[in-house]
């Protein structure tokens, strides 16, 4: 009778959802364990079951505070960070339909660090604008760019490539002419190692402004999951369905740049995240973008805690970027995918 009730396709879905919250779990704790001081697993999981459901199990405080107070807000950004870019390249490859489509590849990153650094440095919009601020309006602009430059090149999937990419270096050039001029040393140093990705300054304060914009933004793209899969056609196939197509590509574009800016404006630029992890949930899930967003929330944020934990070890007694990590998984794979979208001459 409940078979019947809950059906074999439901059941499946409770059971891929089970897994993937255990490996979420278990990526966070492992995360938590792994530093200076070393932590075991058992000992982290019940730190865990102390913080977060006061079940009063045996751990020391040194433990529970380095677990709660630095690593647990380190890995819960990780994760916000990794579904947020994850998302927002399966948006931006669906709307463009080009499979190379990303937030870094396409100068949105690039122009939210160029906004950010104008705060930090220069000083616009003081404390009214703020840093995520600075950083959403230098995202509107890269995308702005990006438009234009593709409109003139008559708005091809793979000229909008090539016109991210041009816009990339234009705001790139941007920020590095104002940081080598006008920053001090010390401000320079900082910039330049923020630039590349950083979890290890996030605290508790970060994840009031980083949750809310994640999981709005994750709701906003779920409601037009729908019109995504009718972009699948092409805009007049879409606009044939009933898709407000001009609405929902500014919804869609708007929210895509909300979330990078916020990314990056907390933790700097971080590469190929919105590249690999879509095609990654596309393989496991299909194309549907009911399935294929949630699926790129989870593995985006599980790929971006196991990130973090490799720059962490890869080299004793150092924290490499976060961006660098990123890129030695996603450069192999942009070339991957670049191959396959090549077309027949």
């Amino acid at each position: 009778m409940s078979h019947a009730v809950i059906g074999p396709n439901w059941a499946a879905r409770i059971g891929v959802a089970a897994i993937a919250l255990a490996a979420f779990i278990f990526a966070v704790a492992l995360a938590v364990s792994v530093g200076e001081m070393t932590i075991p697993l058992p000992i982290a999981f019940r730190a865990l079951g102390n913080g977060l459901f006061d079940l009063g199990l045996p751990v020391s405080a040194i433990q529970q505070g380095v677990i709660f107070d630095y690593r647990l807000s380190r890995a819960v950004m990780a994760a916000l960070c990794g579904g947020a870019l994850a998302i927002s390249g399966a948006i931006l490859q669906a709307l463009l339909r080009n499979p190379l489509a990303e937030p870094y590849i396409l100068g949105v990153s690039a122009g939210a660090s160029t906004g950010a650094v104008c705060v930090m440095i220069l000083g616009f919009g003081g404390a009214t604008l703020g840093l995520s601020g600075g950083a959403f309006l230098g995202a509107v602009a890269a995308l702005a760019v990006v438009a234009l430059l593709a409109t003139g090149a008559g708005g091809a999937s793979d000229r909008v490539i090539l016109a991210g990419v041009a816009g990339s270096q234009l705001f790139n050039a941007a920020t590095a002419t104002i940081v080598t001029t006008l920053a001090s040393a010390e401000q320079a140093r900082g910039v330049m190692f923020w630039l590349l990705g950083n979890f290890g300054g996030v605290r508790w304060p970060d994840l009031w402004v980083a949750t809310p914009v994640a999981l709005i933004g994750f709701v906003v793209c779920m409601i037009n999951a729908k019109a995504l899969d009718a972009f699948a056609f092409g805009a007049d196939a879409a606009q044939s369905l009933g898709v407000a197509v001009t609405r929902v590509r500014l919804v869609l574009l708007a929210t895509t740049a909300l979330l990078t800016a916020t990314m990056v404006a907390i933790v700097g630029t971080i590469g190929f995240v919105g590249l690999v992890i879509p095609h990654a949930a596309r393989f496991l899930v299909g194309p549907g973008h009911a399935r294929l967003l949630p699926a790129c929330l989870v593995i985006g944020a599980i790929f971006m805690i196991l990130a973090d934990i490799l720059s962490r070890i890869l080299v004793p007694q150092q924290i490499l970027p976060i961006g660098i990590v990123t890129a030695l998984f996603g450069a192999p794979a942009f070339a991957v995918i670049l191959y396959r979208a090549r077309r027949p001459a």
